[in-house]
């Protein structure tokens, strides 16, 4: 067994939970028509935080972004997220 540490790309997406309020989702979707878009509705906006998580194994890392996520990129009474992995950090053209 190793005890290598590799690098691990993650991204986090958040978005307002269901039932709350998006008013920048709504004015997105307000200004479709003007833009001769229809049928497209549902707008969300959020953000997505991207970083490279430097660990044993990506359980190790997913849990130190999880955390993260969590406490930092989200306000977890509002808003919900996503942690997706990226792949290695070098296939992503990372250097930590």
């Amino acid at each position: 067994m190793s005890d290598a540490v590799r690098d691990f790309r993650f991204a986090v997406n958040v978005t307002p939970r269901e039932g709350i309020l998006d008013p920048q989702g709504r004015a997105v979707e307000q200004s479709l028509p003007h833009l001769d878009v229809h049928n497209v509705s549902g707008v969300r906006v959020g953000r997505r935080v991207e970083l490279t998580v430097s660990a044993a194994d990506e359980a190790a890392a997913r849990a130190v972004v999880e955390r993260l996520a969590h406490e930092l990129f989200s306000n977890p009474l509002i808003e919900a997220f996503e942690v997706v992995a990226l792949g290695p950090a070098a296939a992503a053209g990372v250097r930590a």
